[in-house]
């Protein structure tokens, strides 16, 4: 008797076998055509699930090779490129702490543009392109990160210089202004509470026993025996209280003058350098929000009575538990702001939250440059 083949398709001992001789052989030989309908099914579905194991294995990987082979991207050393250009995501200028994304544009022979991966949504693969950074930090997913703090990068310029080693032609240098345009954060807050654990589901109830409906012989059924009650969810952890926050200001004088601010807390000092006009500085020190109490576990439902002459009872379904108080807030830092008077035209540049806590207090004196 022929068999099916799985891996052909087609029947063992028939290998190049068409459709209609498949259809002659299964008559000639009683094959059950479900059978083979069941194999053809069994067979899409295997390829379905592995078609669905590649894609996550892809997705989990990021393999250049296999994105390559489905044309998801390209190796610039296999396509012709004329020139080259780069800019940053966020304006040509990046601020103190920023990360900021790079993308490069090829343009081919035909015109045709070629573009970076990640935010340029393009194919070309960053692993093909060397960037050498100056001042700022580059990953290899072409992300820009200047350092936070502004005496590393103050009056200077960053800089990038990028090239390809399959086209070592193409060269593209890039400046990096630095901009203190820009809304910084300063945050100090207190640590949110820890959310309860959920409470256990109750057990179901075990259903009675079988009685008898012989009208010979009738039998009553048993009761179902009581769900069991569902446990209580537990309470949220409290926030954490803010620290006591130390703001010192100052100002650079000149024809675009300059907030330098200081800002202390936790034994922790940050400094800052902002521009007034159009920059800010936000500077936190709110309560932690409290943690949300847990659910309460359901409870149990009760067992079904057994059937008989009469049939048992139900048993009752346990009661729900409760649900876990959330945590409190806690308290806000207070704030402190010692500012230099010829810093005062520019204070609402800086602006201050500590909910849960005391108002800020100001005081005017004269703050020298902080560095």
């Amino acid at each position: 008797m022929l068999e099916p083949d799985v891996k052909g398709g087609g029947l063992i001992g028939m290998p190049n076998s068409s459709p209609l001789q498949v259809q002659r052989s299964l008559r000639n030989s009683n094959i059950d055509s479900s059978s083979v309908s069941h194999l053809t099914r069994a067979r899409l579905a295997r390829w379905v699930a592995s078609f669905f194991t590649l894609c996550a294995l892809l997705a989990l990987t990021g393999c250049a090779a296999v994105k390559v082979k489905l044309g998801m991207r390209v190796y610039l050393a296999k396509v012709q490129v004329t020139s080259m250009q780069a800019h940053l995501v966020n304006g040509p200028a990046i601020a103190p702490g920023e990360k900021s994304p790079l993308i490069v544009q090829f343009t081919q022979p035909d015109g045709n543009i070629l573009v970076t991966e990640g935010q340029g949504k393009g194919k070309v693969l960053w692993q093909d392109l060397t960037v050498t950074p100056t001042l700022v930090t580059a990953d290899q997913k072409g992300n820009l990160t200047l350092p936070r703090d502004p005496r590393v990068s103050d009056g200077k310029v960053g800089h990038v210089t990028i090239t390809v080693a399959s086209h070592p032609d193409l060269r593209q240098e890039l400046d990096i202004p630095i901009t203190y345009d820009y809304s910084f954060v300063s945050n100090f807050s207190g640590s949110k509470g820890t959310d309860g654990m959920n409470g256990s589901d109750g057990m179901a109830g075990a259903s009675g026993s079988m009685g008898s409906m012989d009208p010979n012989n009738p039998s009553p059924g048993g009761n179902g025996s009581n769900g069991t009650d569902g446990s209580n969810g537990q309470d949220g952890g409290n926030g954490g209280d803010a620290p006591p926050v130390e703001v010192r200001v100052a100002l650079r004088t000149g024809t675009h003058p300059l907030l330098q601010v200081s800002v202390a807390a936790a034994g922790k000092t940050r400094l800052y350098l902002v521009d007034p006009q159009g920059g800010a500085l936000t500077v936190r020190a709110d309560g932690g929000a409290g943690g949300s109490g847990g659910r309460g576990g359901r409870g149990g439902s009760g067992g079904s009575g057994g059937m008989g002459t009469p049939s048992g009872s139900s048993g009752n379904s346990g009661s729900d538990g409760r649900n876990g108080f959330d945590g409190s807030a806690g308290r806000g830092g207070s704030i402190s702001v010692t500012y230099d008077p010829r810093a005062k035209p520019f204070l609402n540049a800086i602006h201050l939250s500590n909910i849960g806590g005391p108002a800020p207090v100001f005081k005017e004196e004269a703050v020298a440059a902080l560095w």
